[in-house]
């Protein structure tokens, strides 16, 4: 059984006094940075000036430093780079920072826990993830909730590395919705394995293949568009509020007895045994060593894949029903 901690298990005194810098103004780094400085901790940002999220920094009240600025001033020393720079950048910038009794957090396991970020003994090194995006972990903070945490401690140098963390977790909001205690290889794992079969990988390829199939049938791409994409908002939805059961006494007894009897030959014995190599290729560090000399040559496959996408039919299709439908407040990349 999961270990659960809560606001009533989190001390924001081991955190008081502190310094904490947040590396990073992205996606995560914008909404942990305010929602730090909103409950009262002395908050720091490192995030480049002429930069697009350096400027939005700026706007939101941040004096912007050098990662090597921040790194000397902070004594709580947050990770939120994408993780192909993260240890580039950590060689130069921040272990020559990494003095005695520091505290080296992340919000993703992936570095540490594949070897590509190796602190020094006498620091603590922490994780604190949010389940879900940073947008979201400021809005839900600001409606005074918050986002549920995973914790992971990879080195309790202090003694005091979990309370460190809980309280960090209570700052950002993840201590209102539950923190779940982990490690670095679980979060790792479980978060590449869920993003690649799953969420964005498995749900896209779904999506595609289904509206591939309707076309090819001779269906309205249109009327496709709406069936396999438009429509899944509202399944995952229901899986949200109440699982798959409550999405199953939600819909109609014809889709529910369509899913239960055809859904299986979707998804059948051999994508499960595909799901288990992904699995295998992200536990044997396999993905890991794929992706980091992807960065390394400039993304050449995944910059062949974004111009693949873009220009499939499903999404010139859905560029043209969105922008008929402003409710959906449409985005564009």
């Amino acid at each position: 059984m999961a270990v659960m901690y809560y606001e009533s298990d989190a001390d924001r005194s081991a955190l008081e006094g502190k310094t904490i810098a947040v590396i990073g103004y992205g996606s995560q780094g914008h909404a942990q940075a305010q929602n730090l400085r909103d409950s009262g901790f002395n908050v720091i940002v490192a995030q480049r000036p002429n930069s697009k999220n350096g400027k939005l920094a700026q706007e939101h009240g941040f004096e912007l430093h050098t990662v090597a600025e921040a790194c000397a001033k902070a004594d709580v020393i947050q990770v939120l780079l994408p993780d192909e720079v993260q240890s580039k950048i950590y060689k130069s910038d921040i272990e020559p920072h990494l003095t005695e009794n520091k505290v080296l957090m992340f919000s993703h396991g992936f570095n540490i826990h594949f070897g590509q970020v190796v602190p020094p003994a006498n620091v603590d090194v922490i994780l604190i993830a949010p389940k879900g995006p940073g947008h979201l972990v400021r809005s839900e903070f600001e409606k005074g909730g918050g986002v549920a945490c995973l914790i992971a401690v990879e080195n309790d140098h202090s003694g005091n590395a979990k309370a460190i963390g809980l309280a960090y977790a209570l700052g950002i909001g993840g201590a209102r919705a539950g923190v779940i205690e982990t490690t670095f290889k679980e979060e790792t794992e479980t978060d590449l394995f869920g993003e690649q079969a799953v969420l964005c990988g498995g749900a896209s390829e779904l999506v595609r293949a289904g509206f591939e199939t309707m076309v090819e049938a001779g269906y309205q791409p249109e009327i496709a568009y709406f069936e396999v994409l438009h429509e899944l908002k509202l399944i995952v939805d229901l899986f949200y509020q109440g699982g798959i059961n409550y999405m199953n006494y939600s819909v109609s007894d014809t889709a529910e007895y369509g899913g239960h009897t055809r859904g299986p030959r979707v998804v059948n014995a051999q994508s499960r045994q595909a799901m288990r190599e992904v699995m295998e290729e992200i536990r044997n560090g396999s993905f890991a060593r794929e992706w980091l000399v992807e960065c390394m040559v400039n993304k050449p496959v995944l910059n062949k894949m974004r111009s693949f996408d873009k220009e499939h039919q499903l999404e010139v299709v859905g560029r043209k029903l969105r922008k008929m439908m402003p409710f959906v407040n449409p985005k564009e990349v």
